[in-house]
């Protein structure tokens, strides 16, 4: 099996314990909210305490991953977050809770951009988006399997039990990537001579970060942003509010939402590695543009329009299938997106998708959190749902008016480093 396969592995349990980790507190929300007495307002700043953090840490988790290579930054990632999934098992009070949820997302941060600085230095160019979709199945998967593990084990053991479980699970995973993975293939012993030429030169390395005064005077560079600050308003919901939505917005019981929220993931599952396979094919047989912008334009805007009918329906089936529908056709663009900072940023791909990614926790810091207080001032879980539909028609659009083409930071003329 060649090593870039092998490094995708990796790559996809990191994605499937992190989502898993994520997850969890969405699944066991009704019972905390219950158990601590929280409010839907209050609960949305539990959230929000979360993505406040990955948002403030993605950048320079990503710039370190630039500069020290992604080996030592997942590993120390990985074994932060995993504590802190075991220590919301143990808080008993509200403002505890907000604390944890801090840290907790302190230590997600930099996981997807460091895990984009390893697709630069490991996969060819033409095999870029198909890579990413694959390592973005995991949370599909990730999203499937969580609520069919957490609901029986919190009937049985309360929500507790499921977050001491699945914080030992990033153990295991960091041990072992620190052990095997290397930052580039020519670090690797074993790897052939002929996947190496395959794969491409060692990533070069510059001592300093990007330009960042220049790439915000670029309108590429911020319609990017704005892109992904806007679909995080709806994919936000999903991996939040969602079985919230379903249960006390819906009047789902608690087993019926716990099939009924995993149906997103199987429709995200088709969606990804089709949007990966789709965007790599019309790379190679027209531009890169196409590829890349008019892939996932078309899945942001069929899951607005999804999102948009199911918040005006009295039928929960009907609503479930739009809102299954409109939470998987977003996957689409998650392969494609990842792979044009790859595409954009070339070495400083850590830091860009990390600004990326920023902006997109910005968006579902609000989106979190308003949504929160839209239930309560209007009454209804769909009116508050209105706005996040909205906003992926926006991000829709945005995507579209992206060229990937077009470099942002020119590869630096720096010697080739030898890794860390």
């Amino acid at each position: 099996m060649p090593y870039r396969v092998r490094v995708l592995a990796m790559l996809f349990f990191l994605v499937l314990v992190m989502y898993f980790d994520r997850l969890c507190i969405a699944v066991a929300g009704p019972r905390i909210q219950h158990d601590l007495n929280i409010s839907p307002s209050k609960w949305g700043w539990v959230i929000g305490a979360f993505t406040l953090a990955y948002a403030l840490f993605e950048i320079p988790s990503g710039m370190m991953g630039d500069r020290i290579g992604p080996r030592k930054v997942l590993t120390r990632i990985v074994l932060w977050w995993s504590a802190f999934t075991a220590l919301t098992g143990a808080v008993s009070s509200y403002p505890l809770m907000l604390v944890v949820r801090f840290l907790f997302g302190a230590g997600e941060a930099g996981a997807f951009p460091n895990s984009a600085t390893v697709i630069q230095r490991w996969i060819p160019n033409s095999e870029r988006a198909r890579a990413t979709s694959v390592i973005w199945t995991a949370s599909a998967v990730g999203g499937i399997l969580t609520p069919l593990i957490v609901v029986p084990i919190q009937k049985i053991y309360g929500w507790q039990f499921s977050f001491f479980l699945f914080g030992s699970f990033g153990l295991f995973w960091a041990a072992l990537w620190y052990w095997w993975f290397r930052d580039t293939a020519a670090e690797k012993p074993g790897v052939s001579a002929a996947e190496r030429e395959l794969i491409g030169d060692p990533i070069r390395r510059s001592g300093h970060g990007p330009p960042w005064s220049k790439l915000f005077r670029n309108g590429n560079f911020v319609r990017l942003l704005l892109m992904y600050h806007t679909y995080c308003w709806g994919a936000y919901f999903f991996l939040t509010w969602y079985p919230t939505y379903l249960q006390l917005g819906r009047g789902l019981t608690e087993d019926q939402m716990k099939i009924a929220s995993s149906l997103p993931a199987w429709v995200s599952l088709v969606s990804l590695l089709g949007g990966g396979y789709l965007s790599d094919r019309l790379a190679r047989r027209h531009s890169l543009r196409v590829a890349r912008s008019a892939v996932g334009a078309t899945g942001l805007i069929i899951s607005g329009v999804c999102l948009a009918l199911a918040t005006v329906t009295r039928d929960n089936t009907l609503a479930v299938g739009l809102l299954t529908v409109g939470g998987g056709a977003m996957g689409m663009m998650i392969p494609v997106s990842w792979s044009i900072c790859v595409d954009l940023a070339r070495e400083h791909v850590g830091a860009v998708s990390g600004a990326m990614n920023t902006a997109g926790q910005v968006g579902s810091l609000i989106s979190s959190v308003a949504f929160g207080y839209l239930v309560e001032w209007t009454g209804s879980y769909d009116r508050a749902l209105m706005p996040l539909a909205a906003a992926l028609i926006v991000s829709g659009c945005l995507f579209a008016s992206i060229d990937p083409s077009k470099v942002l930071v020119p590869h630096s003329r720096e010697t080739v480093a030898s890794g860390s």
